[in-house]
């Protein structure tokens, strides 16, 4: 990952897929009128493909605003109701396995704190602004400055929810990562996993 998307290509060719950023994120609606409204509203999204499927069920497209990404819902008449804000999730940000923790949608860092307040003039109920820093662990510092923060901060986040529960933020990379980023051994499943 890197600060902009140009630059994140200019360091890294995948030798195996040309994987350009994500093309939808699939998720459930409770009600899609509500959601594309909320969507269209609130994020500036623009409905661009709507699917009816036999016995009632619909697919439902937005675009992000670039006409490659964009975020994508299910209505399904027979859904279980969801337990929205039950994720499992605990004060440390622990959520189930097999569950959306949250999307992040990758905002330019030089209007991040205007974006908060256009999200907080829209009514959308936000956190406050979250610097992952190195020196913390990917921990939360209090006060972000770019002039002196000689890099540890590494991504800003803020973190808002959907009419249907799910978890959303607006994230900015604030330095171009490199080799001296990627220092940890990934972790094995605590039992082996079935396919």
């Amino acid at each position: 990952m890197a600060a902009t998307a140009s630059s994140s290509n200019a360091s890294y060719n995948n030798p195996l897929f040309e994987l350009r950023g994500f093309n939808h994120v699939a998720l459930v609606a409770r009600d899609m009128a509500e959601t594309v409204a909320w969507y269209e509203e609130k994020l500036g999204m623009k409905l661009v493909k709507t699917l009816d499927y036999p016995g009632g069920g619909q697919h439902f497209f937005l675009d992000m605003g670039n006409g490659v990404d964009g975020i994508a819902f299910f209505w399904f008449p027979n859904a279980p109701e969801g337990q929205v804000g039950e994720v499992l999730q605990g004060p440390d940000g622990v959520t189930a396995i097999g569950s959306t923790n949250h999307i992040a949608f990758d905002v330019p860092a030089e209007q991040f704190d205007a974006y908060r307040r256009r999200l907080k003039e829209l009514g959308v109920q936000v956190t406050p602004i979250v610097n992952h820093a190195n020196s913390l662990a990917g921990g939360h510092k209090a006060e972000y400055d770019a002039a002196t923060d000689d890099g540890d901060v590494f991504i800003r986040s803020m973190y808002f929810m959907d009419p249907n529960g799910v978890r959303l933020e607006f994230a900015c990379w604030t330095k171009q990562l490199d080799e001296s980023d990627v220092r940890h051994e990934p972790k094995r499943a605590r039992t082996p996993v079935e396919a």
